[in-house]
């Protein structure tokens, strides 16, 4: 089954965002990195996703503000490594700046999602996500 890697450092967002997502009948294997670092050593080093695991993510969740290393730069690093170049990386973030959403659409982010405040609201944008780029997205070959 896909899985889908989480970048969240949030607690209470990460408990939200499981919970959505099992409420949203999604039964995808979660993963969640904490920190930008943690993700791009699942994703390039020894981790789960690592180059010698022949697995990666269909889907990655991505905040940006995140301790150790920005959003933006692992986003930077996902697209700059030909392996992670076209995973399917949707911004999912409290940040409304305009600033936020052009950097990360200019760095190839493939959509930028505001986190809704009420669970409702928020359970229904995962439960979107997870439909569209896990069953109607037609990902690039590997």
């Amino acid at each position: 089954m896909d899985k889908i890697l989480l970048v969240e450092d949030n607690e209470d967002d990460v408990a939200l965002t499981l919970r959505a997502f099992q409420r949203s009948q999604i039964a995808n294997e979660i993963m969640v990195a904490r920190d930008g670092q943690e993700a791009l050593d699942l994703l390039h080093g020894g981790g789960a996703f690592g180059p010698d695991s022949g697995e990666l993510p269909s889907l990655i969740l991505l905040d940006l503000k995140l301790p150790k290393m920005g959003g933006l730069e692992v986003l930077r690093e996902i697209r700059r490594v030909e392996r992670t170049r076209f995973l399917p990386v949707v911004i999912l973030t409290s940040s409304d700046e305009d600033r936020d959403r052009v950097e990360g659409y200019s760095l190839g982010a493939n959509s930028y999602v505001r986190k809704p405040v009420d669970f409702s609201d928020f359970a229904e944008a995962v439960r979107l996500l997870g439909l569209y780029w896990l069953v109607l997205n037609k990902p690039a070959p590997s």
